[in-house]
């Protein structure tokens, strides 16, 4: 049996790895020659070495985004899975309709982004003009709309890997650790968040990833507004826009400024690996063998 799979396995393994080229190795090898390019199209791509990655640290309206990601994404992953963890939680205990709950929980995850996005426009521009407001009055109104709409998106996905990592937990023990006269709160920090390491790891992976490429709720919730013309520069500095939707910006908008773009979006992927490995690393050396 051993002999048989050895033989055939470049057979099998052959199709996915010939996808796995053409898909992803192939463009990421072009993306990275591009993105040391002058270019309109890549017929006429011209190289010109690290200019386009010199003219990105001169760019406000680039740091701006990075700047206004990375905070994005640190409150997100937090309430996102502080709150799937307590729903989850709640949803083990035996409820009547629990099944229900998790079906209305789950469901948000199954609308697209844009979809998504121009609800929650309608929703909470429809609260704020009573107080003569609207997302894009300032940042802040934009970036919390940001952030009700990835939570209310996300939460229940996750939910449904910590519901799956909390039944997997031993009951044995549990009730152990009530023989032995441990709170609630013992059983909760000693046992339980230890033995679902694993699903804390998955969540925060995915969460921290999603938020880093968030692109279609940013541009139909607030398009990147309001727009500030920064005073050393002269250009234009959109207060909500996140890394994915300033990428898109910077590689349409001109097509002089398409290099730029492709060194943004190279940069942009290796700051995603960089931060997904690091998080992977420090939640990992965390689970318990089961």
């Amino acid at each position: 049996m051993q002999k048989a799979i050895k033989r055939y396995f470049p057979v099998f393994v052959l199709p996915t790895l010939i996808a796995f080229t053409i898909g992803f190795l192939a463009p990421f090898v072009l993306g990275v020659y591009l993105s040391l390019c002058k270019l309109t199209t890549v017929t006429d791509a011209k190289f010109i070495g690290l200019s386009n990655y010199a003219k990105i640290l001169g760019d406000g309206d680039f740091l701006h985004s990075l700047w206004f990601t990375a905070l994005f994404t640190i409150v997100t992953v937090l309430l996102i899975n502080i709150f799937a963890f307590a729903v989850a939680m709640l949803l083990t205990k035996n409820i009547k309709g629990t099944n229900i709950f998790r079906t209305v929980f789950f469901m948000p995850n199954l609308i697209g982004g844009i979809v998504l996005g121009y609800i929650w426009q309608l929703l909470l521009n429809g609260i704020l003009m009573k107080f003569s407001r609207t997302l894009t009055y300032s940042s802040t109104y934009g970036f919390w709309g940001l952030i009700i709409l990835m939570c209310w998106q996300q939460i229940g996905y996750m939910m449904i890997i910590y519901i799956a990592g909390i039944q997997n937990i031993p009951g044995e023990l549990i009730e152990a650790a009530e023989i032995d006269g441990a709170t609630k709160w013992q059983i909760l920090k000693k046992v339980t968040i230890p033995m679902v390491m694993p699903s804390i790891t998955v969540c925060t992976f995915l969460t921290l990833t999603n938020s880093f490429k968030l692109f279609d709720q940013n541009l139909a919730l607030t398009g990147g507004a309001p727009g500030i013309v920064s005073q050393g520069s002269g250009t234009m500095v959109y207060q909500t826009e996140m890394m994915a939707l300033n990428i898109y910006n910077t590689f349409y908008a001109n097509q002089n400024s398409r290099g730029v773009g492709q060194a943004e979006g190279v940069i942009f992927f290796v700051i995603v690996v960089i931060i997904a490995l690091i998080q992977l690393y420090f939640t990992r050396r965390k689970e318990v063998q089961q």
